[in-house]
C-alpha cells in the first residue's frame, strides 16, 4: 500500500496545474504569482523530485525559496509537514 500511496503522490505532483496551484496557494494563505506558479509547475516537471526523504524535501524547499522568498518556502514546509501528520502519513516519510 505504501508504494501505491508513494506513486500517487509523485504522479499528482508531476501532474499538478497553474490553475490547481492557485486554488490551493489561495486555500492555504500563501501569496504568489502567476510567474511563481509558472516556475514552480516547471521546476516540478522537470527536476527528479523525491518529497519522501529528507534531503529530496529540503532540495525541493531551497528551489522554491529561489522561486519565491524564503518565508514562503518556510510556510510551505509547515503545511506539508502538518498534512502529513493530520493524515497520518508519517511512515512514508524519513
Amino acid at each position: 500500500m505504501s508504494q501505491f500511496l508513494k506513486d500517487m503522490i509523485m504522479r499528482k505532483l508531476k501532474e499538478l496545474s497553474e490553475a490547481e496551484l492557485l486554488h490551493y496557494a489561495k486555500q492555504y494563505g500563501f501569496s504568489i504569482t502567476q510567474d511563481e506558479v509558472r516556475q514552480i509547475i516547471h521546476y516540478l516537471r522537470h527536476h527528479p523530485v523525491d518529497p519522501f526523504h529528507a534531503a529530496g524535501r529540503l532540495e525541493l524547499l531551497k528551489a522554491l525559496s529561489q522561486i519565491t522568498n524564503l518565508e514562503t518556502a518556510k510556510q510551505a514546509q509547515a503545511l506539508f509537514t502538518k498534512m502529513i501528520q493530520a493524515y497520518g502519513l508519517e511512515h512514508l516519510f524519513d
